[in-house]
């Protein structure tokens, strides 16, 4: 039985918030795009699936979302959690209030609450205002980012950018009295004719109460912390029993690499840290403007190089070489540049030998399991807060895959995940 159909809007994004229902002891699985009307359902708790949304035009990133939520709908969930990124990433125009203000619209429920704190990851929301550890969204790096900046950190002020609907907030005193004074306040809101209700949290204790507080809730959106609090709601109700196996997964011998399409500072302190230990290729689109090109240059550097220990090859740069990147190739064709690169490369990897593979960013993750014809992931135990190690059901071979945020992770990442998860 699906108890909690989710619909992510992007890669990464969705195999962050599989790792939080498995943590927590729902069996997880993470389907790739839209499945066919009519398409078994996967034996799992709670089905994932994972668009690639989070910058797609509005219209479209609209549409495909109602179709995830039909075909989740059909298969019998019982409650449904629109996943976007803990920080928020979208812009004035989308794409998280039009597709929230869609869902809300097909689920006729009226109102959803939005909170995208992960407190474990250094993201916490107090007073309406995003925080990335003690610095607010704006000025952590991501007013930077090449296609979502984020110059804002008040959410209620963001998200009434991006609705026809009102935001209001549930403020850190009422989040503080637990989830009775939550459910009341998002009750009052609601009243009041507000479709949306940001709600802060910055410790585990508050995101359970939310999710306690949003038992009944038809909908819920935000990033993947506020998930922690739904199994307990499912197991109170005696349709979620105890797992101590909700995370295995098969073992996989095989070649190891990483692959960085990230520029975010994470990835970039992590590839930093990576050189030290094992072969790194950073790759430079602004010299070789070629997607066969550069695939061809990065599996040749590769070539002797594989095995056991892991070869990082990265495309990931700093937000002056991005910057330069797009102005000469303009911003959509720099990230197509770079997608295409890297998943030809993954292609490559795959076709020698690799079996156990890291892929930082979340475009750049979507752009590889396309390419790897990959549709369905087994979630297994998280590596870091976010990322979990999976398994590619129905694959032509037998596969392990890391999805990464670009902003997740210790520095040590692409170190630890394949001390986790050595050859057999």
């Amino acid at each position: 039985m699906i108890l909690l159909g989710c619909i992510a809007d992007d890669f990464t994004g969705a195999t962050d918030l599989a790792a939080m229902l498995v943590r927590q002891g729902m069996r997880a699985v993470q389907v790739i795009g839209v499945p066919e009307p009519g398409a078994p359902a996967p034996d799992a708790d709670a089905v994932i699936v994972a668009l690639k949304s989070r910058t797609a035009p509005v219209g479209e990133a609209v549409g495909e979302s109602l179709a995830a939520l039909a075909w989740l709908r059909a298969a019998g969930c019982r409650q449904f959690f629109f996943k976007y990124c803990s920080t928020f990433d979208s812009t004035d125009h989308g794409n998280i209030g039009p597709v929230a203000d869609a869902l809300v619209a097909a689920l006729g429920c009226g109102f959803a609450l939005a909170c995208p704190a992960f407190p474990a990851n250094g993201r916490s929301v107090y007073q309406g205002h995003l925080f990335v550890g003690a610095t607010l969204l704006n000025e952590s790096g991501m007013e930077k980012h090449p296609l979502t900046p984020m110059t804002d950190a008040n959410l209620v002020r963001v998200l009434a950018r991006q609705t026809d609907g009102t935001v209001g907030l549930v403020g850190y005193a009422t989040v503080e009295q637990g989830a009775m004074a939550i459910r009341h306040a998002m009750t009052a809101l609601k009243e009041q004719g507000r479709r949306y209700a940001i709600v802060d949290a910055v410790s585990d204790a508050h995101l359970h109460a939310i999710g306690q507080a949003a038992e009944t809730h038809a909908l819920i959106t935000g990033g993947s912390g506020v998930a922690i609090g739904l199994p307990e709601n499912f197991r109170r109700a005696g349709l979620l029993s105890v797992r101590e196996d909700a995370g295995s997964l098969p073992d996989v011998a095989g070649h190891a690499a990483v692959l960085a399409g990230s520029c975010s500072r994470a990835t970039l302190f992590q590839i930093g840290t990576a050189r030290a230990h094992v072969p790194v290729l950073e790759l430079d689109p602004l010299a070789v403007p070629d997607a066969a090109a550069l695939a061809r240059e990065a599996l040749d550097w590769a070539g002797g190089k594989l095995g056991a220990a892991p070869v990082v090859i990265a495309a990931s740069a700093t937000p002056e070489k991005v910057a330069a990147l797009q102005a000469r190739l303009g911003r959509e064709a720099a990230g197509a540049l770079v997608e295409s690169a890297l998943a030809q490369i993954a292609e490559g990897l795959v076709a020698r030998g690799v079996r156990r593979l890291v892929v930082a960013g979340g475009e750049t993750s979507g752009a590889v399991v396309t390419r790897l014809g990959v549709r369905q992931l087994r979630i297994g135990m998280e590596i870091d807060p976010g990322v979990p190690w999976t398994f590619a059901e129905g694959g032509a071979v037998p596969l392990l895959l890391a999805l990464k945020s670009g902003n997740f992770g210790a520095r040590d990442f692409f170190l630890k995940a394949f001390a986790m998860q050595a050859a057999p």
